[in-house]
């Protein structure tokens, strides 16, 4: 290949990069490899992975959910895998229709008005949200609760800085764990709060939109929490957003993942990605159209919303077929199973000695424990046990000293939740 386009090495190949800025093998501690020696060392190295043998109470964003086997039957079929992008309406109807329906889901969940055909996941979500909110308002700051999880306002950093947008970080009572509304500024673009929040405490939305103001308020919200909770748009949220891994989707080591994103009508014009629209023909008929598309593939630069590239359809359409397939019932059936489960585990966990709960804040199925024993050994008990628990160290970026976070869904058993006690109470 070199010897056809005219050059003598891979290092003439890429003389356009300065050299300074190169990276190299030797810099990087690589080895080429043959595809075959690749494939065996790829190989040993998934085999020292031991998480998909073990039981999992990890939360932290990402959720070990059961999903139908009806998802992914459906979507795996060639039709949906092979699909990319739906520029021609004429022959993408059933690509379109997919993701009119998922906007359609979308906002019933959320309670809000339009929702996009969806982002690539949770984080940049956020962060667009953010971008949103000023492109709006433009006061140049916008406030973040402490509370969000710290993967997402690494995200939020990344972007926020790129914008020149200045960040003011909202603190936290010490004893509920929810924001502490006196502190926001008013001359914010936005608020952003995540409910239930890192410590998996439920938010109290009422009232928070009318002490903003023109400010406009962001929700990040954890899709299944919403089939028991009241949506965000119930408390006049300007932007919802949210992981949408849970709605059919496998935890996948971190990926792939869907970014939820819901807003109200009146700001459509700023909504960043694709929106599917339904309309008829001449005939008459029913048809399917991209009706929104303000990213800078389409559109001039300086109009752009977002520079967004795609939507992640084949994951929003995993996402369409699980909330289709359990219903409105069943999602809320999923809810209470994941919230009363929780609760009663973390009552069993504080009757053991050396546990108690960090934060008195009503939660959802997940909550934060404070130990007496040192949380990474902690953590390694319950590994060699085959528990997996959050193994981060979110908490204690976020100030919670020996902090241990637990979540719990409808997956977990009985046997598997008293397995846990027993670990935690001294066990073997």
């Amino acid at each position: 290949m070199l010897a056809a386009i005219g050059v003598d090495s891979l290092d003439e190949l890429f003389t356009d990069i300065p050299e300074d800025v190169r990276a190299r093998f030797e810099t990087l501690g690589l080895d080429a490899l043959s595809e075959l020696e690749i494939a065996d060392h790829m190989g040993a190295l998934a085999s020292r992975n031991d998480a998909a043998s073990m039981t999992t109470f990890a939360g932290g964003g990402i959720y070990d959910h059961f999903v139908p086997s009806v998802v992914w039957n459906l979507v795996s079929r060639s039709e949906f895998v092979t699909a990319y992008t739906p520029y021609q309406p004429e022959i993408s109807q059933g690509t379109l229709t997919a993701m009119f329906e998922f906007q359609t889901l979308i906002t019933e969940l959320t309670g809000m008005e339009v929702a996009n055909a969806s982002l690539y996941d949770g984080g940049t979500a956020l962060a667009e949200a953010a971008l949103m909110a000023e492109r709006i308002r433009k006061r140049g700051r916008i406030a973040v609760a402490q509370t969000i999880y710290p993967h997402l306002r690494r995200v939020l950093d990344t972007y926020t800085w790129g914008a020149g947008l200045q960040l003011v970080e909202v603190p936290f009572d010490g004893d509920s764990a929810r924001i502490d509304l006196e502190t926001v500024p008013e001359d914010v673009s936005a608020l952003i709060l995540q409910s239930p929040n890192a410590f998996g405490v439920i938010e109290s939305l009422e009232g928070i939109k009318d002490r903003l103001g023109e400010t406009l308020l962001i929700v990040s919200s954890y899709p299944i929490s919403l089939g028991l909770l009241e949506p965000p748009g119930s408390f006049d949220a300007d932007i919802v957003v949210g992981e949408g891994q849970s709605l059919g989707l496998p935890m996948g080591f971190g990926g792939p993942l869907l970014g939820l994103f819901a807003t109200r009508k009146a700001y459509l014009r700023q909504l960043p990605g694709r929106i599917s629209g339904r309309t008829v023909d001449a005939d008459g008929a029913t048809g399917y159209v991209m009706a929104a598309q303000t990213r800078e593939q389409h559109i001039r630069r300086s109009r752009a919303t977002s520079n967004i590239c795609t939507n992640s359809a084949l994951c929003a359409l995993a996402a369409t077929v699980y909330l289709a397939t359990v219903g409105a019932d069943g999602l809320r059936r999923v809810a209470e199973l994941c919230a009363s489960k929780a609760h009663a585990l973390a009552r069993r966990i504080i009757a053991l000695e050396g546990f108690e709960l960090a934060f008195d804040g009503p939660f959802f199925n997940e909550f934060v424990l404070r130990s007496a024993e040192e949380p990474n050994a902690l953590r390694a008990r319950l590994e060699a046990a085959g528990l997996l628990v959050d193994a981060s160290t979110d908490l204690e970026q976020l100030g919670v000293e020996r902090g241990l976070r637990i979540a719990v869904t409808e997956r977990r058993t009985d046997e598997e939740i008293d397995r846990l006690v027993e670990v935690l109470g001294g066990g073997s």
